[in-house]
């Protein structure tokens, strides 16, 4: 009984988040259609120029924070230790306001010649606008690793919704009114929206913490006596000996996009393309491909997010048998949700494209070849979060260098080819991440000594992914050539591929009662499928 409440509770934090996730991608989906209407493929590709650069010194400054808080305070609190739990929070917020401080002053200073660096001086204001933003989502980062580390997932997800819809909102005011100077301008206005959005969502992180701080300092205090209070320096070590190997993996995907930007522009340069349509097909590739993709990824995201102080805790009081379910039902879980994911957009790309892009549908190819990948970056996000949450940071790291020197001479040969061009980069990352995945995995099984059931983990969803697949294409056709209503066949054609793709995993057995008693909001599925002899368990 106690092991299903723990269970229940791991997959209801991921359910808060990944609900959370889903919700704020929808958002960014609805902003981006306006968005990209206003400033176009060419837009978005000098848009997504100036977020790398954001992005890479995001990394820098804050990205291994959130996890090592996380993993640091479950440990303390598996140990009843909320002194030296809450301890972590400051000297972490101390961190992050140095760490974000300094990277926003290197991006004022240097934002012109970054721009000229990746080949997109155009990117120049997107990348200045921005710099205010790494300093906020830096501090962010603390309040949400301390929340996850208390197993309370919904600070982040309330966040995460406040933070998108005023990002939503000022993105498309501030490019309406700048795109009528330029598409520069524009562009800049679209990545202005997000540092507005940060600071709402900072803003309410700091209510509810002003909200928990009462029941904080009386946890603190009711464990305080007989406790070794640990020094400044102790912790510090441990936050930089736990999240310096994860910023170094994130920071080498991230290096890689910036690498892969400009390989990008210098191999559609050398295959015949001139710089307005390199934009366009870069706009393609981060603006819609890029986009889409990551929808699906951020259910996985939550997943490793949440598992990460979940087995940290398990680990820390050696329950191995704790930790074997864990990592199963998450390896699970991140399968069953990434195949029809991928395979969904591969088969209805083109239409997908048409529906959220009628202005601009160009680049279903993309999309089409660059969907498998969603299957694999799911996957190691997963992997990544049970390795860190086991205390083996390196391997994440290692595999990501891996999967980076693999793509980069990828990169090289398939964009230069003409006939090929920006296909090139989705394919050298879907063969990037099958690597990492592939290293990762070996590690886990090496590490954990669990056994994977691969005809319930593997075999099974595939083979429910690959019929859903056939039938939504299928179901598209028909629904089309009925009401010639490109918007309407799509829809329906989704709804039906999640319905049936459900009813596919119980009738395999591959859902059973067990996996659907880890969530909230069970009583009345399992009754259901009950009466009608569905379930098994």
């Amino acid at each position: 009984m106690i092991e299903n409440k723990k269970n229940k509770s791991i997959f209801n934090q991921a359910l808060v988040l990944s609900s959370a996730g889903i919700l704020t991608r929808f958002i960014g989906f609805l902003y981006r259609l306006p968005l990209t209407k206003l400033i176009g493929d060419e837009g978005n590709g000098i848009y997504s120029a100036g977020y790398y650069i954001y992005i890479f010194f995001l990394i820098l400054s804050s990205s291994g924070l959130p996890v090592a808080i996380s993993k640091m305070t479950s440990e303390r609190l598996a140990r009843n230790d909320n002194y030296n739990a809450h301890k972590i929070f400051r000297v972490s917020f101390m961190v992050s306001c140095i760490t974000g401080f300094i990277s926003m002053i290197i991006i004022f200073v240097f934002a012109k010649k970054f721009s000229i660096l990746i080949k997109s001086p155009r990117s120049y204001y997107s990348i200045l606008s921005l710099a205010p933003t790494i300093f906020i989502v830096a501090i962010m980062s603390v309040f949400r690793g301390y929340f996850q580390g208390m197993c309370d997932t919904k600070p982040t997800a309330i966040s995460q919704i406040v933070e998108q819809v005023f990002n939503a909102m000022f993105s498309i005011i501030l490019a309406y009114i700048l795109i009528k100077k330029s598409v520069a301008l524009g562009a800049a206005g679209g990545t202005a929206g997000t540092g507005i959005g940060a600071i709402f969502g900072l803003i309410i992180l700091i209510f509810i913490y002003i909200k928990k701080r009462k029941l904080i300092t009386e946890n603190i205090n009711l464990n305080k006596k007989n406790k070794v209070f640990e020094s400044k320096k102790k912790i510090l070590t441990e936050i930089f000996k736990t999240a310096v190997p994860i910023i170094i993996g994130t920071a080498i995907f991230s290096i890689t996009n910036l690498i892969d930007m400009h390989m990008v522009m210098l191999c559609l340069e050398k295959a015949g393309f001139n710089e307005k349509q390199s934009d366009i097909l870069y706009g393609q590739l981060t603006g819609k491909y890029v986009s889409i993709t990551t929808f699906p990824v951020s259910i996985a995201t939550s997943i490793a997010t949440v598992i990460i102080p979940s087995i940290a805790s398990s680990y820390v009081l050696k329950k191995n048998s704790d930790i074997e379910n864990k990592i199963n039902k998450s390896i699970k879980f991140s399968i069953i949700l990434s195949f029809p994911a991928a395979i969904g957009l591969a088969v209805l790309s083109k239409e997908i494209l048409l529906m959220l892009f009628p202005s601009y549908p160009d680049g279903f190819q993309i999309l089409k070849y660059g969907s498998l990948s969603i299957i694999f970056l799911s996957i190691t996000q997963v992997l990544a979060g049970i390795l860190q949450g086991i205390n083996h940071m390196k391997v994440p790291v290692i595999s990501s260098f891996i999967g980076a020197i693999i793509k980069i001479p990828l990169n090289y040969f398939l964009i230069s080819n003409p006939k090929i061009n920006i296909i090139g980069a989705v394919i050298s990352t879907t063969l990037c991440y099958t690597v990492t995945t592939l290293i990762d995995i070996f590690f886990v099984i090496r590490f954990t000594k669990i056994k994977l059931n691969l005809k319930d983990i593997f075999l099974k969803p595939l083979l429910c992914t690959l019929i859903m697949g056939l039938l939504a294409k299928l179901n598209y056709l028909i629904l089309n050539n009925l009401s010639n209503n490109n918007f309407i066949s799509v829809l329906f054609s989704i709804v039906f591929s999640i319905i049936l793709y459900f009813l596919l995993l119980i009738i395999l057995s591959v859902i059973k009662e067990s996996d659907l008693k880890s969530i909230s909001f069970n009583k009345k599925i399992i009754f259901f499928l009950r009466s009608i002899n569905m379930l098994k368990d």
